[in-house]
């Protein structure tokens, strides 16, 4: 994937394509049969003006994939949200780096939030998880009610209020930088490992996921 596309933060020059990612959103959840908060041309231009977005573009900088940084609970709490490729670069792996860029970015603009994402999709919970995002209950996440507003046009919404916004079809993970751990480095081969703890905690986690 290196040298195929361009991943940056989105600002200006990146509007034109807001129309576009905004219709692609609603089209990958109705095939999908999920839901997905949708999300205006005018949202999407704005967080491209806040630097609050990361673009991916090919070679011809034609658009390729997209994902932006929302805050909660006075930046408390951040979320990267609306993840999309394109349909002809998808199962490419540009997803991941995509998501490897706005988790960059979140922790540069908000060092000490944490992070979180609500999906349907396996291939993102998987993404999440080598990123160092752990599943959670809803409980651990942001409490900010203009957040769970933003739930209000997902097909799924009527889950989340009958569940008494505890529980829907969504899994929620999280990424907190105070609890990811010390890497212990072997003087001998100079190889970083984590320690004992956080390989069991990332077990836990996987198991987690495999009984969703």
């Amino acid at each position: 994937m290196e040298g195929t596309f361009k991943i940056i933060i989105a600002d200006e020059r990146h509007t034109v394509f807001a129309e576009t990612i905004s219709k692609e959103m609603e089209s990958s959840a109705k095939q999908r049969g999920t839901g997905i908060a949708k999300r205006t041309p005018k949202y999407i231009q704005e967080k491209m003006l806040e630097g609050k977005a990361v673009v991916a573009l090919t070679a011809s900088d034609s658009w390729a994939g997209f994902c932006y940084v929302e805050t909660w609970s006075h930046g408390k709490y951040v979320a990267n949200s609306g993840l999309i490729v394109s349909p002809e670069f998808r199962k490419s792996g540009l997803a991941r780096d995509i998501k490897k860029k706005v988790l960059e970015l979140s922790t540069t603009k908000y060092p000490d939030a944490k992070l979180f994402g609500l999906t349907t999709g396996l291939a993102v919970m998987k993404i999440n998880s080598d990123l160092g995002y752990e599943p959670v209950t809803y409980s651990e996440l942001t409490d900010d009610e203009e957040f769970w507003k933003g739930c209000r046009s997902c097909v799924n919404f009527e889950i989340l209020q009958s569940k008494d916004r505890k529980n829907c079809l969504c899994t929620a993970m999280l990424y907190d930088p105070k609890e990811k751990p010390e890497v212990t480095v072997n003087s001998e081969t100079q190889e970083e490992k984590p320690k004992l703890g956080h390989s069991i905690k990332q077990v836990f986690s996987a198991l987690f996921l495999l009984n969703l």
